[in-house]
């Protein structure tokens, strides 16, 4: 059984990431990428789909954890009877190479470590072929399945039937790297990795990123994790920004409702991207419409509400047999279906997202303004279309408010684009088809007998997206 939720902390490259519990176990990793088959797989089942564990042998041993300041290096303090150690965890931001490193370093006194490794690839559906490449000296483990391997270094790991086993001990100032290399298996594995100059290229670099964020007011550290968080579901190579960087994890505790999160919802990201451009970051919101350029390329009519981290388009779901889903909860998906839905909102978001660039002094390229234009017209030719909505509703398609609202969103941005910033573009036109919007929301779009906005036209209820109403300017808070 995994650890609850909340007992999990991130670890992330910019490009994938790690989820490591309280007990020190990492149970769910995708290699290279967020959205790759997972090599550990435990946080969708139990162990033997794949975790690596390391913790202090004594039973009794308590533990606190912090990251470092600003930064994605995760601190576990381990005390027992017999001494104090930390376990620094971290995931190096290099160029050319994917690796998860575990620095573990003696305070005082001494203890006993037990780390266990589970190697269980392709969302736990392959076991490798594991065989010691090391030396006594300098002891390593190649894992090898079909495309991909990994190299573990640090320890001598034996085996015992599907895992791998050690224990070793720290005194205080003693120190013991244990790292984790991927690689393509057509390649020469990577070189062992320097850990104190990874460390401290890290920590300089989240450090330096974060010291960017621009927010004076209350909740400072808060405000300042929240960024980094959306930093670290970021792609640093491409610019896409994944929702999660998990799939599967239920919205009800044992329930079906279980959805793959890691992809590029064109609301998510654009979400993510007005946080960003009010906090200072520019240099994001330009690598992110470059993605969007990319990725929605091509008949207007042909945009989706979600992409893969590069662009991709072909985001088919499955269900997945060999993990059992957390806590139960099945089925395990891949791929999304609501890939081929319509939610009216989304170009809205997108619009509403680039228009506080424009405003934050991005300047429009040669094909960011034509590409908003084409974006446009595609609200105008949908006008007349229902859509699932922002929850992705899989039933039949309604009217609702918020999408109309954000559809107002996408024409207005337009309007005061022409308008305000001297762009070119048919702002009488789109502006008249604003203001029908706008009388047609005010009709259909509130509860005759109280007053107040309801989900969608003809329903009495209400739903958390009506809150943005005010905050896109429809209408005054």
């Amino acid at each position: 059984m995994p650890a609850p939720i909340e007992d999990y902390a991130l670890l992330s490259d910019c490009r994938t990431g790690a989820l490591v519990s309280k007990e020190g176990s990492i149970d769910w990793l995708c290699l290279p990428r967020f959205d790759a088959p997972s090599l550990f797989g435990a946080l969708l089942g139990e162990a033997s789909n794949g975790c690596w564990s390391l913790r202090p042998l004594d039973a009794a041993a308590t533990s606190q954890r912090h990251y470092v300041s600003d930064t994605f290096i995760l601190v576990t303090r381990w005390e027992t009877a017999g001494g104090i150690a930390e376990v620094q965890e971290f995931m190096p931001l290099q160029s050319s190479r994917t690796d998860v490193v575990r620095r573990v370093v003696g305070v005082a006194g001494h203890v006993e470590f037990v780390t266990e490794l589970r190697l269980h690839f392709d969302y736990s559906r392959r076991l490798p072929w594991v065989r010691q490449v090391g030396t006594n000296e300098e002891p390593a483990l190649r894992a090898t399945a079909g495309p991909e391997a990994v190299t573990v270094r640090g320890v001598r790991l034996v085996a015992e039937d599907h895992r791998h086993r050690a224990t070793f001990t720290v005194a205080a100032e003693e120190v013991r790297d244990l790292t984790l290399s991927w690689f393509p298996s057509h390649e020469h594995a990577p070189a062992a990795l320097d850990v104190d100059d990874a460390i401290a290229a890290t920590r300089s670099w989240w450090q330096g990123w974060a010291s960017g964020i621009q927010h004076d007011g209350a909740y400072r550290g808060e405000v300042v994790r929240s960024l980094l968080v959306l930093r670290a579901l970021t792609n640093k190579d491409t610019g896409g920004i994944v929702a999660a960087a998990t799939t599967s994890l239920p919205e009800d505790f044992g329930g079906s409702r279980n959805w793959d999160y890691r992809f590029v919802w064109l609301r998510d990201a654009a979400l993510t991207l007005e946080a960003l451009i009010a906090h200072g970051f520019l240099t994001e919101a330009h690598h992110w419409r470059r993605w969007l350029l990319r990725a929605v390329a091509g008949e207007p009519n042909e945009v989706q509400i979600m992409y893969g981290i590069a662009g991709e388009r072909d985001l088919i779901e499955r269900e997945l047999t060999s993990l059992p889903g957390y806590g139960g909860a099945a089925p395990v998906r891949i791929g999304n279906g609501a890939v081929d839905q319509y939610q009216g909102d989304v170009i809205g978001e997108v619009l509403v997202a680039l228009e506080a660039a424009r405003i934050a002094g991005l300047e429009e390229g040669d094909f960011s303004w034509p590409l908003q234009r084409a974006l446009i017209e595609q609200v105008i030719a949908s006008i007349q279309r229902p859509d699932n909505g922002i929850w992705e509703i899989r039933g039949e398609p309604q009217w609702f408010t918020h999408s109309r609202v954000m559809m107002w969103a996408a024409l207005d941005r337009g309007v005061r684009a022409v308008q305000e910033h001297g762009l070119p573009g048919d702002a009488d036109r789109w502006a008249g088809v604003r203001d029908g919007l706008r009388r047609e929301i005010d009709e259909h779009g509130v509860d005759a007998d109280h007053g107040y906005f309801v989900q969608h036209y003809g329903s009495i209820e209400v739903d958390a997206s009506l809150l943005v109403l005010p905050q896109v300017g429809v209408l005054r808070p």
